[in-house]
């Protein structure tokens, strides 16, 4: 039997969720069916929206998978070594003056920053106690370490605390801090394709040599990641970029091992973790590592600004031993101590639901939109968090025509293959810099343009 707290403040699904998950790890095995959602609705007295979301969210986890016609059943977890209750890429945007629409799958709307709130917080956090004279900390302020850590304990189950966290000056910057850290000791990155171009840049830039690990449905081939030999990889296993698949857990329990096993480092990038519209987010690979092998890469760029050019790192402790005094601040004090208040007071919580409301609406209009402006000749790739959409098309295409025609027609295009390298295409329909009334408009125009392409 589940318990269920209808006077908790806790939804009924996630709490649903959590006890369905408990059972899965400690009774169940491998292949069990669970009981139907209309049945687990009649017993606890739910709503079937309730079940469903809680089954949803197992499924998007990979704790349990569902077959139409015959129901949901127990997934081989391979779940071990893991106690549930430790679970408590930025780019410059090219200008585009001369645009009419700009599908930049990366941005905010201008008007999502809280600007005056951040000026008179600005004024309260810079006073006299602030000490001008000296060096800020290497690491990043305190203060602001301490509330990321509590920040991420909370909504992403990583296991860590402000002595882990240091903070940097955008994702490059990140990764650059990892390869220094690293010290050599490491001469190849491993990496999901298609992947981020940037994460190949970065440490192509520091002589690494890159291999190219394939992706499934289920994330980056482990077997092909063995078979490299790699010692380092880089993965986004919560939404993978560009594709969106999530690793199942069964898949996040083997790497730990693989990683432990190889004595190897796993660099995780917890790309769009917090713009999630249709399921929970799904806790970080980080919060399972019992081993020590995690490194957790974060920013702020996607929820609150990439203008304050903020990230930051949970390294663990045999890699934050390479850190010392040498290491001078990376982000600027003033922003440091605004943004440390900004969620001490709680703002940073609000604001985060806001824009998750926020753009989960453009989200759900654009999808919308497309689907009526594109209809069957466009396939959905992508979609469900992060600030695009990523569409393919249905029907025989001319890529290098869309070029063309969206040039002449002032309509801005990203595409998959040019920001993630091999043969993956899609188009990135960012949304999260247009306001909700620009929606239908930029899309409309876009078909117009869409349409003329297909053969």
């Amino acid at each position: 039997m589940y318990f269920i707290d209808k006077n908790s403040k806790t939804p009924l699904h996630i709490q649903l969720y959590e006890e369905i998950k408990k059972e899965i790890i400690h009774n169940l095995k491998v292949g069990d069916k669970l009981q139907s959602i209309r049945k687990v609705a009649i017993i606890y007295n739910l709503s079937k929206t309730s079940v469903e979301g809680a089954y949803s969210q197992l499924v998007a986890e990979g704790y349990i998978d569902s077959y139409p016609k015959s129901g949901y059943f127990v997934s081989d977890t391979n779940y071990r070594n893991f106690n549930d209750d430790s679970i408590i890429a930025i780019e410059n945007e090219q200008k585009a003056d001369n645009f009419i629409y700009n599908f930049y799958p990366a941005r905010l709307e201008k008007d999502s920053f809280p600007l005056k709130l951040w000026k008179r917080i600005f004024n309260k956090a810079i006073d006299e106690t602030i000490d001008f004279g000296g060096y800020s900390d290497g690491q990043g302020e305190y203060g602001l370490r301490d509330e990321i850590a509590k920040y991420l304990i909370e909504s992403r189950g990583v296991k860590c605390n402000a002595s882990q966290v240091i903070v940097c000056n955008g994702f490059d910057d990140s990764l650059g801090l990892i390869i220094r850290l690293l010290n050599k000791k490491h001469d190849t990155l491993a990496i999901e394709h298609p992947g981020y171009h940037i994460t190949t840049k970065v440490f192509e830039s520091s002589e690494y040599k890159i291999k190219k690990i394939p992706v499934d449905k289920n994330g980056i081939d482990l077997k092909e990641l063995e078979k490299s030999k790699a010692k380092l990889v880089y993965i986004t296993p919560s939404h993978q970029y560009p594709t969106g698949v999530a690793m199942p857990i069964s898949n996040r329990l083997r790497l730990l091992d693989w990683a432990e096993k190889n004595e190897a480092l796993i660099i995780e990038d917890d790309y769009d973790s917090e713009l999630t519209y249709e399921t929970r987010p799904i806790p970080a690979l980080q919060g399972l590592d019992s081993f020590d092998r995690v490194v957790y890469v974060g920013t702020f760029s996607k929820s609150l600004s990439p203008a304050i050019r903020v990230s930051y790192l949970v390294v663990p402790r045999l890699l934050l031993n390479e850190f010392n005094d040498t290491y001078e601040s990376r982000v600027c004090l003033f922003t440091q101590k605004t943004l440390e208040k900004f969620m001490s007071e709680g703002h940073w919580e609000r604001h985060l639901r806001k824009i998750r409301t926020l753009n989960k609406k453009k989200h759900n209009l654009m999808k919308k939109v497309l689907e009526e402006k594109l209809g069957t000749t466009v396939k959905i790739v992508n979609q469900g968090g992060g600030l695009a959409i990523h569409i393919s098309p249905k029907v025989s295409f001319d890529w290098d025509k869309l070029e063309e025609v969206s040039r002449n027609n002032r309509i801005k295009l990203h595409y998959a293959k040019e920001r993630s390298g091999g043969e993956w295409q899609a188009l990135m329909m960012g949304f999260g810099g247009f306001k909700e009334e620009e929606i239908e408009e930029a899309v409309s125009a876009f078909s117009k343009i869409w349409h003329e392409c297909i053969l």
